[in-house]
């Protein structure tokens, strides 16, 4: 018998796991303006854990001022998703975690990760977000 990793595999007759993640549906409606040119209140939104949960993610965050100011808003001390219109037009998500978040936060954050990001629909690719960032 061949195991597979993370028991995907199906010749080791493993159970495909999802990451469980759950993005409310205000994350693809927020992202929806930042899509939309005529919308120039918003270009960029934050996503995090709501309070209290392991895997529903909602905005935490959202606004104009391009990628500048989404790392501007990053929150501290919790993993985040997100995305940014660039100044090139082009749509960009990222996702970001502090030096000082708990290793198990970390993980369970970098499992959400694609989950979170394919609401993004329309994004080009990534961006290494962090505090002080510049575009």
């Amino acid at each position: 018998m061949i195991a597979g990793t993370l028991q995907t595999d199906p010749r080791s007759g493993g159970i495909k796991r999802s990451s469980d993640v759950n993005v409310l549906p205000i994350v693809a409606e927020t992202w929806s303006k930042v899509r939309d040119n005529a919308n120039k209140d918003v270009d960029w939104l934050i996503c995090g854990y709501v309070p209290n949960s392991k895997t529903d993610i909602t905005v935490v965050v959202s606004g104009s001022g391009g990628p500048n100011a989404a790392a501007s808003a990053l929150p501290q001390g919790e993993p985040s998703w997100g995305g940014c219109k660039m100044s090139t037009g082009r749509f960009m998500g990222f996702y970001y975690v502090p030096d000082d978040v708990p290793a198990m936060k970390k993980g369970r954050a970098s499992m959400h990760k694609n989950g979170v990001l394919n609401v993004l629909e329309g994004r080009d690719g990534e961006i290494a977000m962090q505090p002080g960032y510049t575009e």
